[in-house]
């Protein structure tokens, strides 16, 4: 269970990134009405979900290298420590 718990949580990592790239995006950008007025808000509205869907990618980029790289070295230590333990018939 706890295998599968640390691998839920791995792979839950790049849609955390994407949904908070996602967020992120959303807070600093300001409504296309204000930022260009009435008569190009909505090509601007356009626009700014072209750049929310980079932000979001981008995110969920950075999360799966985030996930491969932290799998990666738990899988290495986990793989040293067992290599390091005796077995029971062998002698000290």
């Amino acid at each position: 269970m706890k295998i599968f718990l640390r691998h839920l949580a791995l792979c839950a990592l790049p849609v955390l990134f994407a949904a908070g790239a996602g967020y992120y995006f959303t807070k600093i950008q300001g409504s296309c009405g204000a930022m260009v007025g009435a008569l190009f808000s909505g090509k601007c509205a356009g626009r700014q979900r072209e750049y929310q869907a980079k932000f979001q990618v981008a995110g969920a980029g950075f999360g799966i290298l985030l996930a491969a790289t932290l799998e990666t070295w738990l899988e290495h230590r986990r793989r040293r420590v067992v290599q390091e333990t005796p077995s029971e018939g062998e002698p000290s």
